[in-house]
């Protein structure tokens, strides 16, 4: 059995208990214990194999990815805000990516972000077809090792799994045509089908995509067939047994081979093949020294050596280079396309430094000018120019040429100043939203928080490019922007942003600001301690409309006593709200449910 066939067969087994435990844990909803756990199950997997068959993998950089991984598992045990642990899912998915970049022989501390969209991307595809490629092509079948007994297993299985299928296609269609045999099959048959068909398909799918990931994990992808035979199979397990057979060797090998067979006694000891192929003088000089660079630990298909596989393109330095000339930009295409657009940020920049400056006063003293315009129709807006501004940048420094140094400058310089503008214009969208959300606005809402989350870290990223790219370290932007999302959205979750928003909400309100109970009502369980803190500050209508939503919220919880979907904010939640059940039940508020 090969190394390849052992490591698939690993795989399988693993990908198959992870699924299983899916099954089982994920089908209680909402998620917390069973998200925790399951993603626990996937990282510890994953590590055991890295561990087993790649231990090369296993950086410090690696490891904290997968930290990182964990830790974002266990937001859904702390928090109850759905959209926050939707981030939290994608930064998950993200890692997930990331880590697939060690495959190519990329470290992802000097990745780019083009590395880090294309690994994303690998790790999907993967996932969906890798299964097709460990089952077909990875394990051979016929040289797993099996007894007597577990071949008739084997084969009994098999069997099961082409005839299952059948059998409950042709019954559903029998029991659907004739009811005294839809009464037999229940009589005989005590089960639901629809459950144990639902169980097989979720276990298969999540078995399915943990197969794909973790061969994709595990496997290097596009592998030369230079690569020695002893070293493959221990760092690329890209290798096969019955590769290099006698069948196999080409007509120059079987010449050589036999000239060696005859012993035929030629100069130099060589044989009638090499002197063929023998040239000149340099040729043969050279050809004299490749024994000695192999002796001197040179690689020979043959000699042993355990070097990991290196693509045969350089990945990490993927320069501008293989790009026509006409794509790519000198100092004045520079100087035009990021002068221009300097020019327009510069222009929209004057237009809003009297609002900047001059205060909420300027904004409501200004003819013909509504606040709620301004601030509504700019947030969105600016927030989408500063997450453009970015990736403009960054794809202009790449398209620079790098034959002369003036090409840089100019970057650098009109790149700069771009950066200074759209600080400034980030400054005016936090007005908009300070607008938005102040005394004279109109509330806090997860649309206008996320987004204000989303600017604070577009800021720091901002600063990180001026620090790397525009100081020519350019490779360790994208893993300082990673980490930074990151601490952001790790500081977020425990922020608790369902509770900050009625909070300002309830301040606002204690201003003379109305009051949106029914919105602040259909937050998470993390809002429920500030909303029963203030109930004695709303005005009745408020109060029992609070009161109706809380105590139809305790009803509904006393039903999901799931120990799978634990979660500390839910389970705090239904203590406060238990405790506080006299209240919510009081007289006085008619759509309070009974």
């Amino acid at each position: 059995m090969t190394m390849r066939t052992k490591t698939g067969l690993e795989i399988l087994q693993a990908a198959a208990l992870i699924g299983i435990l899916g099954d089982v844990l994920l089908r209680g909803t909402p998620w917390g214990l069973n998200a925790f756990l399951f993603v626990t199950a996937f990282a510890a997997g994953l590590v055991m194999l890295m561990f087993r068959h790649r231990p090369e993998l296993l950086s410090k950089n690696r490891l904290a990815l997968i930290g990182a991984m964990i830790f974002f598992a266990s937001m859904f045990l702390l928090r109850d805000t759905e959209g926050l642990l939707v981030y939290d899912t994608l930064a998950i998915l993200v890692i997930m990516g990331v880590l697939m970049l060690a495959v190519f022989n990329l470290k992802e501390q000097l990745a780019g972000v083009l590395h880090y969209a294309a690994s994303f991307a690998w790790s999907g595809l993967t996932s969906l077809f890798g299964a097709f490629l460990l089952l077909g092509a990875d394990i051979k079948w016929n040289a797993a090792p099996r007894s007597a007994f577990s071949r008739i297993v084997f084969s009994i299985l098999r069997g099961v799994a082409f005839a299952l299928p059948l059998i409950l296609i042709f019954g559903a269609l029998f029991m659907a045509a004739d009811a005294a045999f839809e009464g037999f099959v229940n009589r005989a048959i005590n089960i639901d089908i629809d459950v144990i068909v639902g169980h097989v398909l979720l276990a298969s799918f999540l078995a399915w995509l943990t197969a794909g990931y973790f061969r994709g994990a595990i496997f290097t992808p596009f592998s030369g067939a230079s690569t020695s035979k002893a070293g493959a199979s221990l760092l690329n397990l890209n290798f096969s047994e019955t590769r290099h057979t006698s069948s196999e060797k080409t007509f120059v090998e079987k010449a050589s081979a036999e000239s060696r067979e005859a012993g035929a006694a030629l100069p130099d000891n060589r044989t009638v093949v090499e002197h063929i192929n023998q040239g000149d003088e340099g040729e043969a000089g050279r050809e004299d020294s490749a024994p000695n660079d192999r002796d001197a630990g040179g690689t020979s298909p043959d000699s042993g050596n355990f070097n990991e596989f290196e693509p045969s393109y350089d990945w990490l330095n993927f320069e501008n280079t293989s790009l026509p000339r006409i794509f790519t930009l000198g100092a004045i295409e520079i100087a035009i396309i990021l002068g221009l657009l300097d020019l327009l940020f510069a222009s929209f920049v004057i237009m809003q430094l009297p609002y900047l400056f001059g205060g909420i006063e300027l904004v409501q003293s200004t003819q013909d000018f509504k606040l709620a315009e301004y601030a509504r129709r700019g947030f969105g807006e600016l927030v989408a120019v500063a997450a453009l501004v970015l990736p403009v940048l960054l794809l202009s420094h790449w398209l620079i040429r790098k034959d002369k140094p003036v090409n840089e400058l100019v970057f650098r310089i009109l790149s700069g100043l771009q950066l200074i503008l759209l600080l400034v214009i980030m400054a005016s969208a936090a007005q908009r939203l300070f607008l938005l959300t102040g005394n004279l606005g109109y509330g806090m809402t997860e649309a206008r928080f996320y987004p204000m989350v989303f600017m604070i870290w577009l800021a720091v990223v901002c600063g990180w490019f001026a620090m790397t790219v525009l100081r020519g370290s350019r490779q360790y932007f994208a893993w300082g922007a990673l980490w930074s999302a990151f601490f952001i959205l790790g500081a977020t979750n425990f922020f608790n942003p369902d509770d900050f928003i009625v909070r300002t909400n309830v301040r606002l309100m204690r201003e003379g600001r109305p009051f949106d109970a029914l919105y602040n009502t259909i937050l998470s369980g993390d809002a429920v301690p500030a909303l029963l803190d203030s109930l004695g500050e709303m005005n009745s209508s408020d109060a029992c409309q609070v009161k109706s939503e809380l105590n139809l919220r305790r009803i509904n919880s006393e039903t999901q006593n799931d120990a799978r979907t634990w979660n500390w904010s839910r389970s705090k939640a239904f203590a406060l709200l238990e405790s506080n059940r006299e209240i919510l039940e009081a007289e006085g508020c008619e759509d309070v449910p009974q």
